[in-house]
């Protein structure tokens, strides 16, 4: 199939050099999405199911030990159901480990300052609102981990464009069609590409890349790039 460069305006509060990044040329497409043949989708639903319940049965004494540590901190709950919008404009509820104090949503009404800062980029650099147990999970990536059930029962899969609430999809722009019409994933390029320093537009366009180049190739090379960003730099 031919492929078809066209990348439409996206919106982006971070308009200077350091908010562009460099992708692979003539590969993004607003509307075209390049399927993949259909032996891919047979072996990543097969990897998916198989690795989740291996991760699941592995990480039991993991999972307790965070759930009794969050517990401790603050009595709250400890799982967080964040809801997510999925392939074909499906909501579901991702899990989480819990890693912000309970009234999370609230403080940042009480502070809109704060707010503003988070809406610009859906993250806060020192966010204020993280427990201290939180603050470790995040580091690691721990709290990403009860995300395997959301993979073992095909909501999500283990590599994918990131995970987005219902109101994060106009920002995609004209690309948000294409954006939906994947599974979202645990890790992806987003999470081995300094995630903590791009803008939203470049995850957008990381997202993008993701779908036009999918394989069973890619996938195998993000999560063994995921493996290497963990153990090696603490952290995904």
């Amino acid at each position: 199939m031919k492929q078809i460069t066209a990348i439409p305006a996206l919106r982006d509060d971070n308009n200077s050099p350091r908010s562009r990044i460099k992708l692979a040329p003539g590969i993004l497409s607003s509307s075209v999405v390049l399927e993949p043949p259909l032996l891919y989708f047979f072996v990543k639903r097969l990897l998916d199911v198989t690795l989740s319940i291996l991760g699941i049965l592995v990480l039991i004494p993991v999972f307790l030990v965070i759930a009794i540590c969050i517990k401790l901190d603050d009595g709250g709950s400890v799982l967080h159901f964040r809801e997510i919008i999925g392939m074909n404009g499906r909501r579901f509820f991702a899990l989480k480990f819990r890693t912000m104090i309970p009234d999370a949503d609230d403080y940042l009404a009480r502070h809109p300052a704060l707010l503003k800062k988070f809406q610009k980029n859906m993250k806060l650099a020192d966010d204020p609102r993280i427990t201290r147990v939180g603050s470790i999970l995040r580091t690691t990536s721990l709290d990403e981990l009860p995300q395997l059930f959301n993979v073992l029962i095909g909501q999500m899969s283990l590599v994918g464009p990131r995970i987005i609430h219902p109101s994060e999809l106009s920002r995609y722009g004209d690309y948000a069609r294409k954006r939906l019409s994947v599974k979202p994933g645990i890790t992806g390029l987003w999470q081995i590409s300094g995630r903590q320093h791009i803008s939203y537009r470049e995850r957008v366009l990381l997202d993008m890349q993701y779908i036009d180049q999918r394989s069973c190739m890619a996938d195998l090379i993000i999560l063994v790039k995921t493996l290497r960003v963990f153990f090696v730099h603490n952290g995904a």
